[in-house]
């Protein structure tokens, strides 16, 4: 291995005082700096878990993961001469003395055949998930919208029984479709306990392709169940005109629950109801373990 040395970087002056306050110091170290600083106050080679330690004893860094340690040996082994791995760093700091202690270097050196810099292994997992992340949202918007494509095209009966159902799937009790004709208005009914108590609910489904429920349909549905029910739910895979939302909830009236077709995935969707998931696994690299001592 082809190794160089390199200056030691110096901190960079903030001008003005240049006293530091007390409990400063140990802010504006990085991790490599403290690991440093507690390999040359030692003097002699240490354990991963003695640097980890002489760290936090002395407060000199705050780490932010769930495993610091780890933190700790990996930094220790990305910077350590000898060591070339994927994400190891060309800039070596520390050198292994034998008998799991490593030692910290009188001067940084550089690996000159360590080849181009790499991204750092957080860095690339960071910008791997992002571009995950970014992607499934993607495939659950599209696949939000087939589904409720796929609900429109049903029949105005097909869609009284799938509102039905879902309301079973929510915990609603002797929930039933109403006959087709002389509905008076309501296409279900049935009870939903809230506590101790059951309430007699009744639904309303209005499948659409385009236009929205207006005020009107919602003050004919709460007339048809004013006095018999305490509870309304109006189903539609389109959505609500401003006017039926400010209508829905009146002083002395029988509060009226507008469930829109997204919303209605949304249920289908937290209830596994009409839909199947599959939990796909998310790895992470941790070849450190298989490259240790």
């Amino acid at each position: 291995m082809s190794v160089g040395q390199v200056d030691q970087p110096q901190p960079e002056s903030s001008g003005g005082d240049s006293q530091t306050q007390p409990n400063e110091p140990e802010s504006r170290l990085t991790i490599i700096q403290a690991i440093q600083q507690v390999m040359a106050q030692s003097g002699h080679p240490m354990t991963i878990p003695q640097v980890y330690e002489a760290i936090v004893r002395n407060h000199l860094y705050q780490f932010k993961a769930d495993d610091p340690a780890h933190i700790v040996r990996n930094e220790i082994r990305r910077h350590c001469i000898g060591l070339d791995f994927a994400s190891a760093s060309p800039r070596k700091v520390f050198k292994f003395t034998g008998d799991g202690r490593y030692s910290v270097l009188d001067s940084p050196v550089l690996d000159k055949g360590h080849g181009r810099a790499r991204m750092p292994r957080t860095s690339r997992r960071t910008k791997d998930i992002d571009d995950f992340k970014q992607q499934y949202e993607q495939y659950i918007a599209r696949f939000k919208s087939r589904v409720l494509d796929e609900i429109r095209n049903v029949g105005p009966r097909q869609f009284e029984h799938f509102c039905r159902n879902l309301l079973s799937a929510y915990g609603f009790l002797q929930v039933k479709v109403t006959r087709f004709t002389k509905d008076g208005g309501i296409d279900g009914h049935g009870r939903l306990k809230v506590g101790f108590d059951y309430f007699n609910v009744a639904f309303q489904c209005k499948r659409r392709t385009r236009g929205n429920v207006g005020r009107p349909e919602i003050s004919q549905f709460r007339g048809d169940i004013q006095g018999q029910y305490a509870l309304g739910y109006f189903f539609t895979t389109a959505s609500f005109t401003p006017e039926a939302k400010d209508y829905s909830v009146r002083r002395g009236a029988v509060p009226i629950t507008l469930i829109n077709g997204p919303t209605i995935v949304e249920i289908m969707l937290e209830k596994g109801f009409g839909v199947d998931k599959e939990d796909l696994p998310i790895y992470s690299l941790a070849l450190d373990l298989i490259f240790s001592d």
